[in-house]
């Protein structure tokens, strides 16, 4: 009987102490912290950008690799959103416009954040990820995917309840149209600071169980509204904004393809009031809104990291930090996004944590889409099949190293490449409708047009040879994607600002003033 128990005692520690290491095994597993902007380009301090302060991005850069030729695939929120959380170009995803429901397109793929969740870490989605129509959507899931998360948070705070206060170039218009206010009260009220003290309790929580996450934050800012507590806006000094007005000229624009120079003065959302130096006082206004928002913006990533440090999370967690796609302030005499420009196509792009060298910059070509695979590589698990990104491990060996010779992004019937140097665009199938040549070493503006430059032609001839394999390879279906399907963006119902009201056929007939 003395045998058996001392037997028993044996065996019970044999398992438990397994047991234990197993769970050791599981807990050092690299967990992620996944935080994107919205609309934000690269005016921050780690991209050397003389007037704004992001403190919080710019001690990120510090200690990972930043990278400064990163770009998306589609610069609009939807179709980017959908082709870096699947791994894939625009032409597979099928998404190509906002307000696409993801499994309307593509079924059967697996999400970077449901291939998390089958290897066992929980996902959790906080704020924007995937589409959401900004503002109007704040508070609910939107054109969310339910299959990538285990548990999403949506939080609505004091800008959308007191969105009648807000100034805009069109009344009641908010989302696409350029609109801004310095707000009351605090971060705490605002939705992206509600967002970021959700995060702090998730993160609370992930250090007190140990599980394993994948945290998805997605900000609403900078995006339009940009509206930040006041405190905010006083960090800066209007009078020093510099408009650029060397883009708005006809003679500028004849020297573009016409798609081109449509693309830069698409719509009239923003009443044609910024394109001439009578209303700089106004743009260096709004200039001065989407400073002090992104400034906001990137105090709710600092409470983040900072919670990320105190729990010791930050040992064992990758911190990714992006935007969803690039934003113009008057460059190319355009406002907003959707050009195939640097402005709009470049996004910022920084990778910290465990295995990363610190205080490292790249101007390799890179793409959103090598954010999943990358990840996939980090926390040793295997990739999908369909994923056609690159992983950006061999960059954070060698910054020199690249994985690709060009970034490629599409918009509308148009596509360009960026290198290290150059950017080339093809508007038209066969570029019928006209092409764009830009060397970065004279010329990082994309103000002067080459493709015509007889001293260019063996340059563009190689570009055009580059740019049309990479369009080729980008509508390639890709293995193990599954069904594949054209979908048209779904009807939305027009925003609803709190305190309006509005008769039994949807007309607006009381608008709440903003004094109130």
């Amino acid at each position: 009987m003395k045998n058996f128990k001392i037997i028993l005692s044996l065996s019970l520690i044999l398992l438990f102490g397994c047991d234990k290491k197993a769970e050791l095994i599981k807990n050092e597993k690299l967990n992620v912290l996944f935080l994107i902007a919205d609309d934000l380009n690269c005016d921050l301090g780690s991209y050397n950008h003389p007037q704004v302060i992001s403190p919080s991005i710019d001690k990120l850069a510090s200690k990972g690799v930043l990278f400064e030729n990163a770009h998306n695939q589609y610069p609009l929120c939807g179709p980017s959103r959908a082709s870096f959380m699947t791994g894939m170009y625009s032409d597979q995803t099928k998404i190509t416009g906002n307000n696409v429901l993801l499994r309307t397109t593509v079924p059967d793929v697996i999400t970077m954040g449901q291939r998390f969740r089958q290897q066992g870490y929980r996902s959790v989605r906080i704020g924007k990820i995937y589409h959401y129509d900004n503002p109007s959507s704040i508070g609910t899931s939107s054109a969310d995917d339910i299959y990538t998360w285990d548990y999403t948070i949506n939080p609505y705070g004091r800008d959308k309840e007191e969105e009648y206060k807000i100034n805009t170039l069109r009344e009641r218009h908010y989302g696409g149209t350029l609109s801004w206010l310095a707000a009351d009260g605090t971060d705490e009220e605002q939705t992206d600071g509600i967002g970021a003290t959700e995060a702090i309790e998730q993160l609370e929580k992930f250090s007190k169980n140990g599980q394993n996450f994948f945290l998805a934050v997605g900000m609403y800012r900078p995006h339009v509204p940009f509206v930040a507590p006041k405190k905010y806006f006083d960090m800066y000094d209007r009078d020093s904004m510099e408009i650029l007005y060397s883009g708005s000229t006809q003679e500028y624009l004849n020297t573009l393809p016409k798609p081109a120079a449509k693309s830069v003065r698409w719509g009239d959302r923003n009443q044609g009031l910024l394109n001439s130096k009578s209303n700089n006082e106004l743009a260096k206004e709004i200039m001065e809104a989407y400073f002090a928002t992104t400034t906001f913006m990137d105090a709710q990533i600092g409470r983040i990291l900072k919670k990320l440090k105190q729990t010791g999370l930050d040992k064992n967690t990758i911190v990714v930090f992006t935007s969803d796609h690039g934003y113009h302030l008057s460059e190319h005499g355009h406002w907003q996004k959707q050009t195939l420009f640097d402005n709009a196509t470049r996004v910022p792009l920084i990778f910290s944590g465990p295995g990363i060298e610190r205080g490292k910059r790249t101007n390799s070509p890179v793409e959103m889409i090598d954010i999943y695979p990358t990840l996939m590589e980090l926390t040793g698990i295997d990739t999908p099949d369909h994923v056609v990104g690159k992983s950006l491990t061999p960059i954070f060996k060698n910054n020199s190293a690249t994985i690709r010779n060009s970034a490629l992004t599409q918009w509308r019937n148009g596509y360009s490449i960026k290198t290290e140097r150059y950017r080339i665009t093809k508007w038209g199938e066969n570029g019928e409708l006209g092409y764009e040549l830009y060397d970065h070493n004279d010329d990082k503006e994309e103000l002067i047009n080459l493709a015509n430059d007889r001293n260019y032609l063996p340059i563009l001839d190689s570009l055009k040879k580059e740019i049309d394999f990479r369009i080729a390879d980008a509508r390639l279906k890709p293995k193990g994607v599954g069904r594949q399907f054209e979908q048209e963006s779904y009807k939305k119902a027009p925003n609803i600002t709190p305190g309006d009201l509005f008769d039994k056929n949807g007309k607006r007939v009381y608008f709440k003033p903003a004094d109130e």
